[in-house]
């Protein structure tokens, strides 16, 4: 038996009576682009987030462009961010017009090391955008006190922590914008592209609205710069079914990681390591991310095994092709370089049983040993 690294069919499946309804609704109203499934899925993220306002958008890419654009973030400016997340962290704030200043990782955690963030900020810099990754939320009330100190607006990419809570707070509630994706692998995810944008600014958020429909205020009346940034009403729709049980499936990642980590905490082989989440948050765990010497090797042991993985991230941003000429590193970010060369994410999804959680802990202890 090989193990799906995530089902989605069994989620459909569980859905699928809500998610057919839903779609079929929207394909006999014909309202395709800014259906009443829309606002009906904004209204329900803000609540569930525990902001005043959401934005359904087209992507998670577009999630974190449109609030740098309706900042003001431009030409000449820099964004202090991670050196270790998905491309689309820093992409967005190339595009954005501004320069990526890159800040080296917390290796148990993988997120941003806040005790390096102020040795980064120069004249020039206007923003902090960190990444709570793999679904954990990063620290961000040390995070919030370096930017009120130095003036500086914080965006939180949260792409892989929507739902996850810090201090007993949603990620996407902690500071003046933030961004997620939906994308269909996420722990909330669509059936394509998708992202929602989070605020309770009302001025931030009436640009951030006019940005993401071509800049305009009213239709045929472009008031701003903007982009074509809407999310599609079939696949709020598709999100509206997913909502019904997302907590639940939350709870269920939480439990089978929990699992894992119970087991693993037994392994005492010199470079093995798995995830640690700090006690006053938690984790959605989008991925279960563990550290190995000799990657490759346990990759492969595992796949003749019928557990297949997958490498978040196998390079750095600023160690990409285009990025080490055009926005390269100029500080040390030697422990993201070492998470690349070690990190790797195995299986977990909410529909996972019990048989299938085994099979994959006894493959990673036969793997190591």
């Amino acid at each position: 038996m090989t193990i799906p690294f995530i089902d989605l069919k069994t989620q459909y499946n569980a859905l699928k009576e809500s998610i057919n309804s839903r779609v079929l609704k929207v394909l006999e109203s014909g309202a395709y682009i800014n259906g009443p499934e829309v606002q009906e899925l904004e209204t329900k993220l803000a609540q569930h987030t525990g902001v005043k306002y959401s934005l359904a958008c087209a992507s998670g890419t577009d999630s974190l462009l449109i609030p740098l654009m309706a900042l003001g973030i431009k030409a000449g400016d820099e964004v202090i961010t991670t050196a270790f997340s998905f491309i689309a962290t820093a992409e967005t704030i190339v595009l954005a017009g501004a320069k990526p200043v890159y800040v080296d990782i917390d290796p148990v955690t993988f997120n941003i090391d806040v005790t390096q963030i102020e040795k980064a900020i120069t004249p020039k810099t206007k923003a902090i955008m960190p990444v709570s990754l793999y679904g954990q939320v990063a620290d961000m009330d040390e995070i919030n006190a370096i930017a009120k100190k130095h003036n500086l607006f914080v965006v939180e990419d949260l792409a892989q922590s929507y739902g996850a809570k810090y201090k007993n707070k949603r990620s996407g509630s902690l500071t003046i914008a933030a961004g997620t994706s939906f994308y269909p692998a996420k722990p909330l995810g669509c059936y394509g592209d998708g992202g929602a944008i989070f605020t309770n600014d009302d001025k931030l958020f009436k640009a951030m609205k006019e940005i993401r429909d071509h800049g305009s205020e009213s239709r045929y009346y472009h008031t701003r710069l903007g982009l074509n940034g809407r999310l599609d009403t079939i696949q709020c729709a598709i999100l509206l079914a997913k909502m019904e049980r997302y907590d639940w499936e939350v709870e269920q990642r939480q439990k089978i990681a929990q699992n894992f980590n119970q087991a693993f905490a037994e392994i005492k082989v010199p470079g093995f390591s798995y995830p640690k989440v700090k006690s006053d948050r938690d984790s959605v765990w989008a991925q279960y991310t563990v550290t190995v010497d000799q990657r490759e090797q346990f990759q492969k042991k595992l796949a003749e095994m019928g557990v297949p993985t997958t490498i978040h991230y196998p390079r750095t941003m600023p160690d990409q092709p285009w990025y080490k000429e055009h926005a390269p590193a100029t500080g040390d970010i030697s422990k993201a370089r070492w998470a690349a060369e070690h990190v790797i994410s195995l299986p977990l999804f909410p529909d996972m049983d019990r048989a299938t959680q085994d099979k994959i802990i006894e493959s990673v202890l036969k793997a190591v040993r």
